[in-house]
Formats: C-alpha cells, structure tokens, sequence
C-alpha cells in the first residue's frame, strides 16, 4: 500500500513538474505596436511619422476642368488663338489635375517647425497652330511622345507644377508660398475664374522670405523680400526696338522687353486684421525696375532702375444677415511701375491684351482690340516712364443650404500712360505719327485717336453644388470687357500662327465669354 501510494504521488509530482516547465516554455504575448499613431496636436489627419516626433498630414484633390470657348484653361480669351475668334479657336479645353500636399509639424522648444509641399500633376489639351502653308501642328503642354498619328504630331505626357514648397519656424516664412502682398482668397474672392484683375495673385506661390509678428486679438504684420522674376515683371518695353508682330508684341506699338539680371527682390509689408466679424488687410509693396542696354551691348548705354510700388486695402465681412456662412469679400488697389500687383500674372496673358471681333465699317476686314500693361517704357537715351494702374475686385457669396451656393462677383482695371510715354507711341501731336505707332498707319489706315490707356471689366456668377462631403461639382460663367483707347483704323501685319491675314482692321472695344465647368473631390 505505502508503495502504490508512493508511486501515485510520484508521478503526479512528475507530472506537475512536467506541465510546469511546458508552461514556462510558452511563448508570452508581446505587447501590440501601434505602427500609426494619432497626432492630435494639429487637427484631424495628423499622424506621427513612426520612430518620430514629427507628424505629417497628407491632402489633395482631384479635379477635372471643361472650358468652353477658350483654347486656355480658366484665365480668358484675351490674347491669342481663345481671341482670335476662328477656326483656330477652341470650343472646349479639357484638363485632368491631382494636387498632392505634403504638411509636417515638429513641436520644439522654439515653438512648431513646419514645412508644406504641394504639387500637382496635370494632363491639359492645346492648340493646333498654323503654318501660314495651309497646313497646322499641335503644340503639346509638356513632355512630348511619339506622334499617334501622321496629322496630328507629337503629343503632351503631361506636366508637373510645384506650388508651395516652405519652411515656417519661430514667426519665419522661408520658400515658395502665396505672397504676403494677396490678400487671404487671392484671385478667387467668390469665384474659380483664375484671371481677375484688380488685385495681387500668385495662386501658385513665390519665393520669399518672411518675417510675421503676432500681436495678439488677431492683429499681425509682415515684412517680406520675394523674388520677382517668376510672377511679378510686366515687362520693362524697349520701344526703340520695336517689333512687327501681335500677339502677343501687341502690334509692334510697345517695343520689346529688356529686362536686366536679377538684382533687388520686391519688398513686401502687410498689416492683417482677422476677427471674428471678418478681416481687414493692408498691403504695401516695393518693385525695382532693372533694365539692360538701350542696344545690343554695353557701349550703347542703358536706363537708371526705378523703382515702383504698389498699395492694396482688403475687407472680409461674414455673418451678414442674408444667411449662415454667407461672405462679403472685397478689395482694391493702386501701383505704379509695380503692374503685376494689379493685373496678376493669371489675368488673361497677363496685360498683354489683342482680342478680334466682327466690323461694320467700311474697307476694315475685322476689328481688334487692345491693351498692354508692362511696368515702364523708355527710348534709347531716354528714362524709364513708369506705367500706373489701379482697379478692385470683390464678390458675394450665399449659401442656399449645405449642399449649393452661389456668388456674383467682379472686378475692374484701369491702366495709364503719363504724357511722355504717350508722346513716344503716338508721337508729339497724338496721331501716332512720328511714334512707334507709325508703321502700323499704311494702305489706308487712319487714326482718329492714339491713346494707350485701357481698362478691363470683369463680371460674373458661379453655383456650387456638393452632393457629399468633399465632393463638388462647379459652373462658372465670366464677361469681360476691353476698353481700349484708340479709335481709326490700322494696317494689323497679320499672323500666320492663328489664321489672320494682314489687312485693314478696325480699331474697336471687345467683349469675350468663359464658361468652366469642374468637378473636384478633395481627400
């Protein structure tokens, strides 16, 4: 009996010791990785970059874009094969675009360090050009393929644009970013038309480097040095070198551009007040006029730089009475020698206007009209004449219900000579005789006025419908008004690219539609 009980308790001790050590010999859950994790710092979308404290946001869109009557994507006919109003105008143009943008924030002890990158990459149908043989070619946006057949030519593969690529530290601005000059909506204060005058632009962003002092209750001022070459030169018009072809040389009247190396950046100060009740900006800019040589080289002499400036007041009102979210955006400005603060480098071809259209007058084969905006003209041994604009922009905006809105809006442009500047094109009686206007007055053409002066008027309506979140589906229809200074006729030396032949045209203001239909879901 002492032995069967010794055996009995034995093998249960075996067999304890036994599940004991096969216990001890499993595996221990190891604790869950989160891979990704929320970064609740910044808003919603941020997440910390694994191993890191730095938390990144990706967004973007993508967006499809249906213009008719226009060979250009959303910014007008004003120049051209979209303004030539012929077989060589577009009934629609199409683009396909993705934006991606890249949003980093690192917490430190100087306060965030931020950097933003946005790209978009873009598929954009063009223009056929003529030969001035009878035969035409397509000119392709970006890079070139193969040919897909024998009569049309090479094909676009797309582009690629970089927008923003900035760093922000410690109140500093440092890269490619919306000027500090544009007032908070930029081009758009109701509107995806991308061509208003009446304000400064820079959609895509510009160099700079910025300093921002926060003073609290909403109050801030900037001081900015931005890079002017890429977005803000209207051209500094060598007229003793004028040229004989249009568009987009304007008919040879204002000479060829000259600019100069790079030597001053424009400087910027803003002063911003954003509240509840809306938003007030005030906008100062500074621009040097740099030229070359009146000639072909340094003995032939050049112009003293000028330097020219721009002002801008902006006013956001919301929580009017009309409706929830319903917005007053309004703006308006004054520059001289500075043009592009003005007429943006989107409006149109940028001040570069010539738009064809019917004539009832008798001998003139069509009509054509108008307008070139650059910073300043000159003549060999002559000093730069400074160009002065002003203008407005602004737009109503009122939301139906959380699905549709709709806005009105517009703006409006004046451009002017001072009485030197005319005296070089017109010549000293006003007749374009004796000015670089005088070649275009042969075979019967007559003036009865020579005035460069021009303005530009904008008017138009967009309804926005978003089924979903993000979603939205957008109709946007735009006038625009030339109206241009001179009166007569002219001996336009024609232009083989876009089909019109040298003759008689009358000189005659020009009104011209855009009508972009888009569809863009953000992520």
């Amino acid at each position: 009996m002492k032995i069967s009980n010794s055996f009995i308790l034995g093998s249960v001790a075996v067999l304890v010791a036994a599940g004991g050590a096969k216990a001890a010999d499993l595996p221990v859950k190891a604790k869950a990785i989160e891979y990704v994790k929320v970064c609740s710092l910044y808003g919603p979308g941020f997440y910390y970059i694994p191993g890191t404290d730095t938390c990144i946001k990706l967004g973007g869109y993508l967006r499809v874009d249906v213009l008719a009557n226009s060979n250009v994507d959303n910014t007008g006919n004003t120049s051209g094969a979209a303004a030539a109003r012929n077989r060589f105008t577009n009934g629609y143009t199409w683009r396909s675009r993705e934006d991606l943008n890249i949003d980093t924030r690192t917490a430190t002890e100087y306060g965030v360090v931020r950097t933003f990158f946005d790209a978009t990459f873009n598929w954009t149908s063009d223009s056929y050009a003529g030969q001035g043989n009878g035969s035409t070619v397509y000119s392709p946006i970006g890079t070139v393929q193969a040919p897909n057949n024998a009569n049309t030519g090479a094909v676009a593969a797309g582009t690629v644009g970089v927008y923003y690529a900035y760093i922000q530290f410690a109140g500093f601005t440092i890269g490619k970013a919306v000027s500090q000059f544009s007032a908070p909506w930029a081009n758009y204060p109701g509107n995806n038309f991308d061509g208003l005058v009446g304000g400064g632009g820079t959609v895509t962003g510009v160099n700079q480097f910025t300093y921002t002092a926060e003073f609290g209750n909403g109050v801030s001022l900037s001081l900015s040095a931005q890079d002017q070459t890429a977005y803000y030169q209207a051209g500094v018009f060598n007229l003793g070198a004028p040229v004989t072809i249009a568009p987009p040389g304007a008919l040879g009247i204002f000479g060829i551009s000259d600019y100069a190396g790079t030597i001053a950046p424009d400087l910027v100060a803003m002063l911003r007040v954003d509240q509840a009740w809306g938003l007030f900006q005030a906008s100062f800019a500074a621009h040097d006029n740099h030229v070359a040589y009146y000639g072909g080289n340094e003995l032939t002499g050049h112009p003293e730089d000028k330097w020219g400036w721009a002002g801008q007041l902006a006013l956001s009102i919301k929580n009017i009475p009309t409706g929830p979210g319903d917005t007053i955006n309004l703006q308006g400005v004054y520059t001289n020698g500075a043009t592009r603060y003005n007429i943006q480098d989107l409006a149109g071809s940028a001040g570069a206007n010539a738009i064809f259209g019917s004539t009832g007058l008798a001998g003139a084969y069509q009509s054509i009209g108008f307008g070139v905006a650059p910073d300043s003209v000159f003549v060999t041994g002559g000093s730069q004449q400074l160009i002065t604009t002003y203008g407005f922009r602004g737009a109503y905006v009122h939301n139906w219900n959380p699905y549709w809105n709709t806005s009105i809006y517009g703006a409006w442009a004046q451009v002017n000579y001072n009485g030197t500047a005319k005296g070089y094109i017109c010549g000293l009686a006003g007749n374009g005789v004796g000015g670089t206007f005088a070649p275009l007055l042969v075979g019967g053409a007559a003036l009865t006025s020579c005035n460069p002066d021009y303005s530009i008027a904008q008017i138009g309506t967009q309804t926005q419908w978003t089924p979903v979140k993000n979603l939205t589906f957008t109709a946007d229809f735009t006038y625009t008004h030339l109206d241009q200074s001179f009166a007569g006729t002219i001996a336009y030396p024609g232009s083989a690219s876009i089909g019109k032949p040298a003759a008689i045209y009358e000189l005659k203001d020009q009104n011209t539609v855009t009508l972009l239909l888009r569809a863009q879901r953000n992520w």
